[in-house]
């Protein structure tokens, strides 16, 4: 059995986007999934009511009365509120009744929560949201995607080693390509972290480091390297890159809409549009932490939580956690040889 505990208060439109979305995703997902709903029960329980075909059998609620709220300090919400339902849910993987977390709630106290409660593996410095972006080929990891807006060199590069691992063992990339975000491709281009971060990512074994990239370089490749896998840079960059891509994605759909309504019905058009969508990429997981925590927008749509779910089963059926600890061990161990 493997069990998805999903912050069913977090999001803007709560419980009614989580509760839909848990449902589509049993009806996806083989039997042995169990969804482990969290949050106020009353609330909880009036959403089901609206789909009576579901499995009591694979679903579960879990009371918790309060909710963090976007707006609240991370650090001393984790702490003023045990009872809240992302604490409850991240409580559930800490005492081994659970096996991953979904939440759209506060992203700094997922973070600070996840850290608090689970821990790092031995080795990360610091955990990273990993985001998908859409490109002109297989999508491309964004990482940081705002979990941290300031990162140190030596963090940079250990976000390109949980990129790695990610694509390796979700996404079935065996070397996948990093690229480093910067505004140049050349040696001497960037801040003094981005050129420390350069000089460390050349030397570190194991990572398929080619170089510094341009944001031009992530949805449509590199003009020497082609498509990347993985683009490194810091939450602060990296979530504005996300946000001004959701933006472009709208101004694409809003343009054919204007212009040529009738292209919509397409079949092959509709399909364009659903990869553009990033609902359909789920949530973004939090690498580095012992355990599976996926951050998802705060506005998710019932099938973005759908998708979201599908994400931390495959980070479950992968056994992601067990490998990110057991291969930074491993480059520790040899870089200490």
């Amino acid at each position: 059995m493997i069990r998805i505990a999903l912050d069913a208060m977090g999001g803007d439109n709560a419980p009614q986007a989580e509760v839909e979305g848990a449902v589509r995703a049993l009806n996806e997902l083989a039997p042995e999934f169990v969804i482990q709903l969290v949050g106020r029960r009353d609330a909880i329980e009036a959403e089901l009511a609206r789909h009576p075909g579901v499995d009591p059998a694979r679903l579960e609620i879990h009371e918790a009365p309060d909710v963090i709220g976007m707006d609240e300090k991370p650090l001393a919400a984790i702490r003023k509120k045990p009872n809240s339902s992302m604490v409850v849910a991240l409580g559930l993987q800490k005492a081994g009744a659970s096996d991953a977390l979904v939440s759209a709630g506060n992203t700094g106290a997922l973070l600070v929560g996840s850290t608090i409660l689970l821990g790092l593996h031995d080795g990360v410095d610091r955990a990273t949201v990993a985001s998908l972006i859409p490109s002109t080929d297989d999508p491309v990891l964004l990482l940081d995607a705002g979990a941290t807006v300031d990162c140190s060199p030596r963090e940079l590069v250990g976000f390109a080693w949980l990129g790695t691992i990610y694509m390796q063992d979700v996404l079935g990339r065996p070397n996948p390509k990093v690229g480093l975000l910067n505004v140049g491709e050349e040696d001497e281009k960037g801040n003094a972290a981005a050129k420390e971060a350069h000089q460390l990512l050349g030397q570190a074994s194991g990572i398929n480091y080619v170089g510094n990239v341009e944001g031009r370089d992530i949805v449509a490749g590199h003009h020497a390297f082609g498509m990347l896998d993985i683009v490194v840079c810091d939450g602060f960059v990296g979530n504005i890159v996300l946000k001004f891509y959701e933006s472009v994605a709208k101004l694409i759909v809003r343009l054919v809409k204007r212009e040529s309504p009738a292209v919509l019905q397409q079949p092959e058009i509709r399909g364009v549009f659903r990869h553009l969508d990033y609902s359909e990429y789920g949530g973004a997981p939090l690498l580095g932490v012992k355990g599976v925590a996926i951050v998802c927008h705060g506005s998710s749509s019932p099938n973005a939580f759908k998708n979201a779910i599908r994400v931390a089963s495959q980070a479950v059926a992968h056994d992601l956690s067990a490998h990110i600890g057991a291969k930074f061990a491993r480059r520790d161990a040899e870089a200490g040889a």
